[in-house]
């Protein structure tokens, strides 16, 4: 296994919250076939369960003024890394849960609210769509592998 970078932080919408950012959260429970434990996306699109974000979004909206607090993109998972280097079908491992990216998240309106250059300028970063390979527990720090 190859170490890609490691986990900044994880993030859940409440099936009680209507919230952008999304609230942050000591871990995330991964499950198979289901989703997110205890987030309202939980058991809809399971190619869309978890949401990986890279730093480099956060950075490409700072470098053109636009400050956002980590969970506003709508991530569940923030990365330290650029996790569009990789490609759909590419399974990343954290601890013992295994994700799958199915594909790119496609820049929406939702993101003008908080400037309206943020759209375009995120085009090709916004973050990337995984579905649950194997169940598990993701919390900050933890490391984000591939096989190599």
């Amino acid at each position: 296994m190859i170490s890609l970078g490691k986990v900044l932080g994880t993030f859940s919408a409440k099936k009680d919250l209507q919230s952008s950012p999304r609230p942050q959260v000591k871990r995330l429970n991964l499950i198979t076939g289901y989703g997110i434990a205890f987030d309202k996306f939980a058991g809809k699109d399971l190619n869309k369960s978890v949401m990986i974000v890279g730093i480099k979004a956060y950075e490409i909206a700072k470098e053109n003024n636009i400050d956002l607090v980590y969970g506003s993109l709508g991530e569940n998972i923030l990365l330290d890394f650029d996790p569009h280097e990789f490609k759909v079908g590419d399974i990343f491992y954290i601890n013992n849960c295994a994700i799958q990216i199915t594909e790119s998240c496609t820049v929406c309106k939702h993101l003008s609210k908080f400037d309206n250059k943020l759209p375009k300028l995120l085009k090709n970063n916004r973050g990337l769509y995984c579905k649950i390979i194997s169940d598990g527990e993701i919390t900050e720090q933890m490391q984000v592998k591939i096989k190599g």
